[in-house]
């Protein structure tokens, strides 16, 4: 059995992280969190870059001993210069209201509303020989008003075309299968199945 850990105390990550390794990898992989290894402190995310703030949370089980794993995401809007980008989380100090609340009024008044969700993964190894980072990418647009109750982040503003809906509208699986999160997992998994299947 492998053991990795994905960097993060979030059971929602941890459950999506299981559920994409039961269905992309052939290995007998088991997903740990930070609590699971008994790491109780804060990771610092002072990176440039959604991968330099992956690389650095996944670098701590890494230091451990465990096959270390950590995203970093959020949403670049083109009108912003890519803004919020890396500090999505903590855009306006507050919650994801005030977040959104935030984005919709700095973009008032502003005709170019595309938008994209990055979100950025990041495999450690404790001897480095294997690290890589990988990123999904998922593009739409930011409306005017929140749309749904569903979802998370900035999900009632992010329209998503092909679906003619926001993220915030679509249940969980259909998200799964085009979100930011769901593509660089998807792309981080094969990756790490590969590596650890030529090792073997």
């Amino acid at each position: 059995m492998i053991k990795v850990v994905l960097a993060t105390r979030n059971k929602n990550k941890i459950h999506e992280l299981k559920m994409f390794f039961k269905e992309l990898s052939t290995l007998d992989i088991t997903v740990l969190s930070l609590d699971d290894i008994g790491y109780y402190g804060e990771i610092e995310e002072n990176g440039a870059t959604f991968e330099e703030n992956a690389i650095s949370k996944a670098s701590v089980p890494a230091r451990l001993g465990y096959i270390g794993i950590a995203d970093d995401s959020g949403i670049c809007v083109e009108a912003l210069g890519g803004a919020p980008g890396i500090y999505s989380a903590r855009f306006s100090g507050g919650n994801d209201e005030d977040n959104n609340d935030l984005l919709l009024k700095k973009l008032n008044g502003k005709s170019n509303r595309n938008a994209k969700y990055v979100c950025a993964m990041a495999c450690v190894f404790p001897d480095h020989s294997n690290d890589f980072t990988v990123r999904g990418e998922c593009f739409g647009k930011i409306l005017t008003k929140r749309v749904g109750t569903g979802g998370f982040g900035y999900d009632p503003l992010f329209y998503f075309e092909p679906f003619g809906k926001t993220f915030a509208e679509v249940e969980l699986s259909k998200k799964n299968t085009v979100s930011h999160r769901a593509v660089a997992m998807r792309s981080l998994i094969k990756k790490l199945t590969k590596v650890l299947s030529h090792d073997k």
